[in-house]
């Protein structure tokens, strides 16, 4: 006979501990946040208490034993699928775990040395349990009311805890809608409280009215055709670099203030005749910020009129000027940011838009780094990607590209270090103007010197360069600014982003109002993809017939030249992308 109590506590301990150890993993990467949280808590003892049941009521210590292998199993599988898409196993993708045969490679390599702790410790805890065996006469069973008093005492915290917060799928929803805490569902709720997530949030069909309703509305857009002329065949852009430039808007551009020039390497791309330059592009994000213009730039879509995209729906089926560019070029697809792949789920989401290779937070020395997160500053981010470039780690030679830059040095609030500042302003210009001034001449020069190294790559003349705006920056404090002496007539009381192609088939400059949903189209037309089946929402600049307007995230209009009926679809264009996303049109329907 076993004392069942001892037996009891270790199995329980060893349960809870195999929680907090996933949890550690899953967080080193993301974020310790969930430890200060009391759902973090009360779900493992609840799960642990659950789990335990077979031995501490019924002396199952074998049953027990399976039961925590194959909690480990679970575990294991997790952090492994984690460590690739940066997510835990979707509910819908256990039904093919088959598919496994297939990556063998992958898996084990996908394996770390310190997993076996998960199997150590249920050996140990059998262990354990088999040498403390007594004699011990009469059996004395577990406690059955402390133990369903501490149950009942975790499942009541818990349960008020979310009730506060308006219920579980409330609770969770607002977990993933936050930029930093959208992957750690797993890790406050367990991988359990995940999967029932997950089943509260089964995909919704795209019934034939919502396909209907889809449909009628694309038939009715303007037909996205091929415009470049037949000369542009002999040079065609086999490599596209993407530079998306954090809260960068474009009135820094071409701008001189207190006699100092605010974006000189940037001013100089312009005045090159084969480049593209659109200054009037209008903000469109919404609650996603940074992700949401990474959809709009790379889909064509719009993002949700409520939540983010890449939290609720990462495994959508997402078309892509990337997934584009590799079925027309060939191309590998790479995606580089210094901030973590946890960040609004970047991770699961870049896959998703046909990501190839992904280098993250990890990837990069952390230098000149400040700001609110203390990521990477952007001079040093591109100095390491120039640095990977030449050594052949990414953009090997011979390879064709798609490469998606993610600066950061633009986050609020736009405060840059003394020994990085190359401007200083009197104390008649604001001091948050000041600061997003200097921090915008520290982004131009770290863009100019990186795209000065790509003109001196033999593939330079097959590589488009694009360089935008993720979205405005000002945000409260453009009133205030425009209205203030100092800001007047420099500072734009517009949220406008600036669209620079460099190296285009086509050199131009658009002076019109266009929205940023119509960057995805004009790509298409330059990059000669326009036979690819999806051509986004928005019109390419490079059609002679679009009209000069735009419809903003908070449905405010700019631009001029349109009617009434044309506003009112250029509204409705939010409503149509989002049942494209929620419906997940492109993987359910025949399109």
């Amino acid at each position: 006979m076993t004392s069942p109590n001892k037996s009891v506590l270790t199995f329980g301990t060893t349960l809870f501990l195999k929680f907090i150890l996933f949890d550690v993993l899953w967080c080193i990467p993301t974020t310790f946040v969930p430890f200060s949280s009391v759902e973090f808590y009360t779900t493992k003892i609840i799960a642990t208490l659950l789990l335990l049941i077979p031995y501490a009521f019924f002396k199952l210590w074998k049953t027990e034993a399976v039961i925590m292998f194959l909690l480990d199993a679970l575990l294991v599988a997790n952090l492994m699928y984690f460590r690739t898409y940066y997510t835990a196993i979707p509910l819908n993708s256990y039904a093919l775990s088959g598919n496994l045969a297939d990556f063998t490679g992958s898996v084990i390599d996908s394996l770390r040395w310190y997993d076996l702790l998960f199997p150590l410790s249920t050996i140990a805890a059998i262990l354990i349990h088999l040498r403390t065996q007594v004699v011990a006469y009469p059996k004395r069973p577990t406690p059955i009311l402390p133990y369903l008093g501490i149950l009942a005492t975790a499942i009541s915290i818990f349960s008020i805890a979310t009730l506060l917060k308006g219920g579980f799928k409330a609770a969770n929803d607002k977990v993933r809608q936050a930029a930093y805490l959208c992957s750690s569902g797993a890790t406050l709720y367990t991988v359990f409280g995940n999967l029932y997530y997950d089943l509260l949030n089964q995909q919704v069909q795209l019934t034939p009215e919502a396909q209907a309703t889809i449909e009628n509305w694309l038939a009715q857009r303007p037909c996205h055709e091929t415009v470049l002329p037949d000369s542009c065949n002999n040079t065609p852009r086999t490599n596209c670099i993407v530079i998306l430039a954090e809260s960068l808007e474009s009135w820094v551009l071409e701008q001189t203030v207190e006699g100092q020039e605010l974006t000189p390497y940037l001013n100089k791309l312009l005045e090159d005749s084969t480049t593209l330059y659109a200054p009037h592009v209008l903000t469109q994000v919404k609650g996603g910020r940074s992700i949401d213009a990474q959809l709009i730039l790379c889909t064509g879509l719009l993002p949700l009129n409520s939540g983010t995209y890449s939290s609720q729906y990462p495994n959508h089926v997402y078309p892509s000027l990337q997934k584009a560019m590799q079925e027309k070029r060939q191309t590998r697809n790479y995606l580089l940011t210094i901030d973590k792949v946890s960040t609004w789920n970047q991770g699961p989401i870049a896959y998703s838009f046909g990501t190839d290779t992904l280098l993250a937070y990890h990837d990069f020395e952390l230098t000149e780094a400040f700001g609110t997160h203390k990521r990477t500053g952007d001079g040093s981010f591109f100095a390491q990607c120039q640095e990977k470039i030449s050594n052949g780690e990414i953009w090997k030679k011979g390879e064709n590209a798609h490469m998606l830059f993610i600066t950061y040095s633009g986050h609020a609030p736009f405060v840059l270090p003394q020994h990085l500042r190359e401007l200083s302003f009197s104390e008649k210009i604001p001091e948050k103007m000041q600061d997003y001034m200097t921090t915008a001449r520290y982004t131009d020069k770290a863009i100019g010197k990186f795209v000065e190294y790509l003109k001196t790559l033999p593939q330079y003349k097959e590589t488009l360069i694009v360089i935008t705006g993720d979205h405005e920056g000002l945000a409260s404090y453009r009133t205030e600014l425009c209205g203030h002496s100092g800001g007047k007539g420099i500072v734009s009381d517009k949220p406008f982003t600036p669209f620079i192609i460099v190296n285009s088939p086509v050199g131009m400059r658009y002076e019109k109002v266009m929205g940023q949903i119509d960057m995805y189209p004009t790509l298409l037309n330059l990059l000669q993809l326009d036979d690819y089946y999806w051509t986004g929402l928005g019109e390419s600049i490079l059609n002679p017939n679009k009209k000069g307007f735009a419809v903003g995230s908070q449905m405010n209009v700019e631009g001029d030249g349109y009617t009434p009926e044309e506003l009112e679809f250029a509204k409705k264009a939010y409503d149509i992308s989002d049942q494209i996303i929620r419906f997940n049109y492109f993987g359910q329907a025949s399109y």
